[in-house]
């Protein structure tokens, strides 16, 4: 009777177990189909609903029992992968939808896990969604609160380096610029984007992290490293008549003051041709620009 006994409180620890890997299972694979036909709707549901039972699955205590530990182990490790295609179900169906889902879906992964590493992806889309649905004001605040989960994510600190400089905020873009010229030096290409494609997005986020972070050293006083880091950038941003505009101007100034410093008349000279591309093309810069050109040829000429 007591062996009998014994087995039959076994079977009433282990039976919630059991129901609940088979709810668990169900909502899974219901999760599946709402993705294979792109029921963006449904699959918003079935993730919350399936992750919710995967964590309470993770959170079943362990059996005193070894010889229960190792079920136990199994259906933890289980539950736990599929927390992980919850997440991976919100962000392949994301991108695949109008940018209104897009931006349910992605906001919907970001409340389930902040740190979710398909978030390192979805940033992007997430910003494109909200741009296309007319709530770009909000970008910022995201990505604020985005980047202390992912630091190094190259759409966040881009982000949150253009609306800093934009405000005015001189040291915080220049910290965030000085952090995604960083991030993507290292960056390999990610996965699922062709090798001209993360090229094309690289140089342009590099171009323009170079130009912040090269004014705002320039705004700083910080001549040598607004030199490097300007005449870095401006290959990568051909094209951007604004911003070749007021990387040359900066360059005139940077390469004035440097020239003046160290008595090097041809730094000075290469200052005024700076100044002199920069007054050339049609900008806020130019008229400045210009004037700075001829004091420059003014104190050149002085110089031997």
């Amino acid at each position: 009777m007591r062996l009998f006994m014994l087995s039959f409180g076994v079977l009433l620890i282990a039976g919630p177990a059991i129901a609940l890997a088979d709810d668990l299972e169900n909502s899974f694979q219901s999760l599946k189909e709402a993705e294979s036909k792109k029921d963006a709707a449904q699959v918003k549901k079935l993730a919350a609903e399936t992750c919710a039972l995967a964590r309470q699955a993770m959170s079943a205590p362990a059996p005193a029992s070894e010889a229960e530990k190792e079920a136990w182990t199994s259906r933890v490790d289980h539950a736990r992968a599929i927390e992980t295609h919850t997440e991976y179900a919100l962000y392949a169906t994301a991108v695949q939808a109008e940018p209104a889902m897009t931006v349910e879906l992605l906001t919907a992964l970001e409340q389930q896990n902040p740190k979710s590493k398909y978030l390192d992806e979805a940033y992007g889309h997430l910003f494109v969604a909200l741009t296309k649905t007319g709530a770009a004001a909000k970008i910022p605040a995201v990505a604020e609160k985005a980047v202390a989960n992912l630091p190094d994510n190259e759409d966040l600190l881009l982000v949150l380096a253009d609306a800093e400089m934009n405000r005015k905020q001189v040291d915080r873009a220049h910290a965030h610029a000085e952090r995604l010229v960083s991030v993507l030096g290292r960056h390999p290409k990610p996965e699922g984007i062709s090798a001209a494609d993360w090229e094309r997005k690289r140089s342009a986020a590099l171009g323009r992290g170079l130009w912040i972070a090269g004014i705002t050293h320039s705004d700083k006083l910080e001549y040598y490293e607004a030199d490097k880091d300007l005449r870095a950038a401006l290959p990568l941003i051909k094209g951007n008549d604004q911003m070749t505009a007021a990387a040359l101007f900066h360059l005139g100034v940077v390469n004035y003051q440097l020239g003046k410093t160290f008595l090097k008349k041809a730094q000075v000279l290469e200052a005024v041709k700076f100044s002199e591309q920069s007054g050339a093309i049609k900008s806020p810069f130019s008229q400045q620009a210009w004037r700075n050109a001829y004091v420059m040829k003014t104190e050149a000429a002085k110089m031997r």
